[in-house]
């Protein structure tokens, strides 16, 4: 019942998408601002599977080194990937990240999605 009133709620529904926009990116807007220089690039894979390739320019980051915050920025916005759609690692690094005064976006779609859609890959 409750699914029903959300479904015919546009203002709901424009909140919702507005503050997605905000903070969610895909690879075509990904590499624009990566050959723009706005972004740092935050891989939260693990470190085997950075190593088998990676964003270029992407710094790793996994969860258990999350606490340490290295190589993030400050001055410009971390956009952060896991795997998949399917995949939270991104968006629980999000919620770690922002908290500690980090501004950041998800990359919708992760890892599969850039690799899959053949953009440039790094080793």
């Amino acid at each position: 019942m409750a699914t029903q009133i959300i479904i015919k709620d546009p203002a709901k529904a424009k909140a919702y998408f507005e503050a997605k926009m905000a903070f969610t990116t895909g690879p075509v807007e990904l590499e624009r601002m990566m050959k723009n220089n706005e972004v740092n690039v935050v891989d939260v894979r693990a470190s085997e599977d950075y190593a088998e390739g990676h964003i270029p320019g992407a710094i790793n980051l996994p969860k258990d080194q999350w606490k340490t915050l290295k190589g993030l920025r400050k001055d410009k916005t971390n956009v952060l990937y896991c795997y998949s759609q399917v995949c939270h690692l991104a968006a629980t690094a999000a919620v770690e990240f922002a908290g500690q005064g980090y501004p950041v976006m998800e990359l919708d779609g992760g890892w599969r999605w850039w690799r899959d859609d053949d953009f440039e890959i790094e080793k």
